[in-house]
């Protein structure tokens, strides 16, 4: 149950992301709204990792939450802000994305 945790707190790193990246382009009084979610985002993932690192091993939870949010937050980067899409960046998402996967398993 803790590994469904810490991916969701990922999820809400990369939400929080998300949030900063609309409240950069955003004008008016939609600038406040995107940092009142980018303050949520943040405490609901920070709530979530401290809920899980009473339970797993705090390096491999720092290392899958911060490999989630960097992995999810180039992907919306791509998709939502037009970030460009190159070799070597995809190549080295990848390669987190393995690295990811590399540590649960080994923290099993």
């Amino acid at each position: 149950m803790n590994w469904i945790f810490l991916f969701l707190a990922g999820l809400f790193e990369v939400l929080f992301a998300f949030c900063l990246g609309k409240a950069k382009d955003s004008i008016g009084n939609w600038v406040y709204y995107w940092y009142l979610g980018f303050f949520i985002s943040l405490c609901i993932s920070m709530g979530l990792l401290i809920k899980v690192t009473k339970t797993l091993p705090i390096g491999t939870s720092y290392a899958v939450w911060t490999g989630i949010g960097a992995v999810g937050s180039i992907i919306v980067g791509i998709v939502f802000f037009k970030e460009p899409m190159e070799f070597w960046r995809l190549f080295f998402l990848f390669t987190l994305v393995a690295s990811i996967i590399g540590l649960k398993f080994l923290s099993n």
